[in-house]
């Protein structure tokens, strides 16, 4: 079993229990979780460190929606995800879940307020694209194209469109992987910010294992597991990193 790690503070807005998940690869069984237990606070910032095939990536597309565990159950609130169809999971992302990854998916026909304006025109209760855009530093560049700006800007500009819905819950998997330093501490300093703003519960995951300094809890994965969970006693700013 994996170690048990719970939340730092009273109010839980993930439980995981004994969650497996398991598929074939040509003749082959694998086992990508194995029996993960876990709890995550509202407002927390949680980093997942670990090597490639360690199952973070696999537990963040789970707690998203985008995939199903095959054991075990996962609950958002008082919400089982893992008794979900598509369709609920369809519904319970477009509520309460975005998305940050590497490569930042935007539609380079568009400008970046435009990018961000298509997700707030399906939302319940969206910020303004110029709000949310507002709230990464990139007020001045809001009719650029994604073609006219930086990595790091592009990058924030799918933070502010996956921020722009008002999600509880923001899921990063490598949001400063394809970027130098310089540029990721920017990215970081954007993701603290709207968790500060916003209490916007965030989950990192990262080759980089500087960045864990900036999280209240660190969970270290192993072969599927939970190996090792830190709690960081306080938390860095971005520009305290050394990457």
């Amino acid at each position: 079993m994996s170690a048990v790690s719970q939340p730092p503070r009273a109010e839980t807005i993930f439980r995981a229990r004994a969650l497996t998940k398991s598929y074939t690869s040509g003749e082959t069984q694998v086992l990508a979780l194995r029996g993960v237990d876990l709890a995550v606070s509202a407002g927390e910032v949680a980093v997942l460190l670990g090597p490639s095939g360690s199952g973070k990536s696999t537990l963040l597309n789970i707690m998203g929606g985008l995939d199903q565990a095959t054991s075990g159950a996962l609950f958002f609130k008082d919400l089982e995800l893992t008794k979900l169809d598509d369709r609920g999971l369809t519904a319970y992302r477009r509520r309460h879940v975005g998305f940050v990854f590497q490569f930042y998916n935007l539609i380079p026909s568009l400008t970046a307020y435009e990018n961000v304006a298509l997700v707030t025109e399906i939302s319940d209760h969206p910020m303004r694209p110029d709000e949310a855009l507002a709230l990464v530093g990139l007020e001045t560049r809001m009719r650029h194209f994604p073609a006219q700006l930086s990595g790091g800007e592009q990058q924030r500009v799918a933070i502010a469109r996956a921020i722009a819905k008002r999600p509880e819950v923001l899921l990063c998997d490598e949001p400063t992987g394809a970027l130098d330093s310089k540029t990721g501490i920017r990215v970081i300093e954007a993701l603290l910010g709207i968790n500060a703003q916003l209490g916007t519960t965030t989950l990192i995951i990262t080759h980089n294992a500087s960045i864990q300094g900036v999280a209240d809890r660190v969970l270290f994965f192993a072969d599927g597991q939970i190996a090792k969970v830190q709690t960081n006693a306080t938390r860095h700013a971005a520009a305290e990193l050394v990457w």
